[in-house]
């Protein structure tokens, strides 16, 4: 979502491609091969500076996984921003997207929010073309509940394969959904309890955006809650002999869901600081875990 310049409609310029190429590079140096795009982010600057970047490195594309999103449009004018998984929507975003990332395909398509009126039949006759035309490879939904995911899964011929949820040490709700079931603070709990578990039965894979948390716990805290967590953060990496980042990330990938953290930051040195998360198993026991998880959550387990 970092790349490519402000939130405007400028243009991009030489040195946001550069800066593009740079991330890109720290990526691949770390082991990363998969890319996370959506046709929204800086109004599109995002996908395009990135097909730069493809365009000027022979094989690139080749080496990497490229995921991008569409349903989302941004407020223009009087029109607020909304949701739009309409067919010909599809269509058009998708074929956008594509001359922008300079990509004859796509391997994997996010649905990036769910839209209220949108027919899921319609829906996969969309996707369904896409496929056979061989512009898309995969496809799969971003910020949906099971019960959603399942709806448009029983109009499609075959399987959606990611779901991608805002899902970290500090954004924990995922994981307390299924341990405040019988408990009066379930209530104030908004994750939708069983998608956790409809994604992991069904071979989906969870993709975890905003998994390093902004910062909150390797930058500025605001809690004591929060200082606590980044000091054990801190001593976990200086035993484990790795970075407080990839503790973080270990946190995601130490659930039996094996989730997929989708990092964000486009900083080559924080990118650099990701890698053992993307090259080790995480090396995290079982009580390190939960004494990350109590020690987040500022309070004791139910």
């Amino acid at each position: 979502m970092g790349l490519g310049g402000g939130w405007d409609a400028d243009a991009y310029t030489a040195r946001d491609i550069d800066d593009a190429e740079a991330a890109v590079q720290a990526a691949l140096a770390a082991g990363i091969t998969a890319f996370d795009q959506a046709d929204i982010y800086r109004h599109g600057k995002s996908e395009a500076v990135f097909g730069e970047v493809l365009a000027r490195t022979p094989g690139l594309r080749e080496r990497v996984v490229l995921q991008t999103k569409c349903g989302i449009r941004l407020p223009h004018g009087d029109q607020p921003g909304l949701y739009d998984l309409r067919g010909p929507s599809i269509l058009q975003r998708v074929e956008e997207s594509l001359t922008r990332l300079r990509t004859d395909v796509i391997d994997v398509l996010l649905l990036h929010r769910p839209d209220p009126l949108a027919d899921p039949a319609e829906i996969a006759t969309a996707l369904g073309s896409l496929r056979r035309q061989g512009l898309v490879r995969q496809v799969g939904v971003s910020n949906m509940s099971g019960a959603q995911i399942a709806r448009l899964q029983a109009h499609l011929d075959f399987p959606l394969i990611a779901n991608q949820l805002e899902m970290s040490l500090h954004r924990r709700d995922w994981v307390e959904a299924g341990v405040l079931v019988n408990t009066t603070d379930a209530t104030g709990n908004g994750f939708p309890l069983g998608t956790v578990e409809y994604c992991t039965a069904n071979g989906m894979q969870l993709q975890a955006w905003g998994s390093l948390a902004k910062g909150r716990f390797t930058g500025g805290q605001e809690t004591a809650a929060e200082q606590a967590t980044a000091r054990l953060v801190a001593d976990l990496a200086e035993r484990r002999q790795t970075t407080p980042e990839t503790i973080l990330l270990w946190w995601l990938q130490r659930h039996p869901a094996r989730v997929a953290p989708v990092i964000g930051t486009t900083r080559p040195e924080r990118i650099r600081a990701c890698a053992d998360a993307a090259r080790r198993e995480p090396q995290l026991t079982h009580e390190e875990w939960y004494l990350l998880w109590v020690t987040a959550r500022g309070a004791a387990l139910p």
